[in-house]
């Protein structure tokens, strides 16, 4: 995994443009903070293993890898914004708003949703996978991150925020807040392989399980973690009274279900031809996570 992250940094350090301009650089200087910040670079690896898994190669399925990251990097940011969860920390920095206030803040994260379908579409990607893939990696990046995906999943949580809600309403907001991007990436991947509609299918089954598991995880994780283990705030959701698994269903049905969730998303490899091992490996790491 480490050797994906590397070459996933350098790749993405690779895009940032360049401006003569100092009120310009400022701004390329926010999205850079963020974009480099660290984190765990999950969804550019899953790109990558699922265009391996399915015959692709790892050097055509870069870019959408580094978009879907850029993509994920603007939500965090737009996601910190005191508007929102008005959270300090992120990874164990302070914020991207902290840092450079409200304003650059909001174009940082703007810049770099707008720079992500730029290196989707870009020469280097159409070289790679030809027009055809890109554009099609283009409409399933916008259609995960838009309004009947994260974005829609984000303003199911903003306004279920006070309220008491089921957990069926956690998953249908969770499968869009936390699964879309994670259905994007097993997608995009899929994509720039050629992959077949089974296959696809299979990848995004494999995404919605793990991505439902790691929201259950970070419910658990607010209540049982630190600060400092985590790099973020702990016990958020108290505070700001959110309904959660945990609080919903307690936290031993929660490491149940996550498990079970997690052995769904290990099952739907099943279809593949092609050694599943670091992905099914990868499924269990991201269940038994401490931060």
């Amino acid at each position: 995994m480490s050797g994906f992250t590397e070459k996933v940094e350098k790749e993405l350090l690779s895009y940032l443009p360049e401006s003569d301009n100092e009120n310009i650089k400022k701004l390329i200087e926010s999205m850079q903070y963020s974009l480099m910040a660290g984190g765990k670079r999950v969804r550019p690896m899953l790109v990558l293993e699922f265009a391996k898994l399915c015959g692709g190669s790892e050097e055509a399925a870069m870019p959408f890898a580094c978009a879907l990251e850029m993509v994920h990097t603007y939500s965090l940011i737009h996601d910190d914004l005191p508007c929102m969860d008005n959270d300090d920390l992120r990874r164990g920095k302070p914020t991207n708003h902290k840092v450079y206030g409200e304003a650059t803040a909001l174009l940082a994260g703007s810049g770099l949703l707008t720079l992500a379908f730029e290196t989707v579409l870009s020469e280097k990607s159409v070289r790679l996978n030809g027009a055809e893939k890109c554009a099609a990696a283009a409409r399933a990046l916008a259609q995960y991150a838009g309004a009947d995906g994260m974005l829609g999943g984000q303003m199911i949580d903003l306004e279920s925020e006070g309220k008491t809600v089921t957990v069926e309403h956690l998953k249908v907001m969770d499968n869009k807040k936390t699964g879309a991007l994670m259905a994007a990436a097993c997608s995009l991947g899929c994509i720039s392989a050629g992959a077949a509609k089974e296959q696809l299918a299979a990848a995004v089954s494999y995404a919605e399980n793990i991505g439902l598991a790691f929201q259950i995880i970070d419910d658990i994780l607010d209540i049982t973690s630190t600060t400092e283990e985590l790099g973020k705030p702990v016990g958020s959701d108290d505070e700001n009274k959110k309904s959660t698994y945990a609080a919903l269903l307690g936290l031993d049905r929660c490491r149940e279900l996550s498990r079970e969730l997690t052995e769904k998303a290990a099952a739907a490899l099943d279809v593949f031809e092609n050694d599943t091992s670091v992905l099914k490996n990868f499924a269990y790491y991201l269940l038994e996570r401490q931060n």
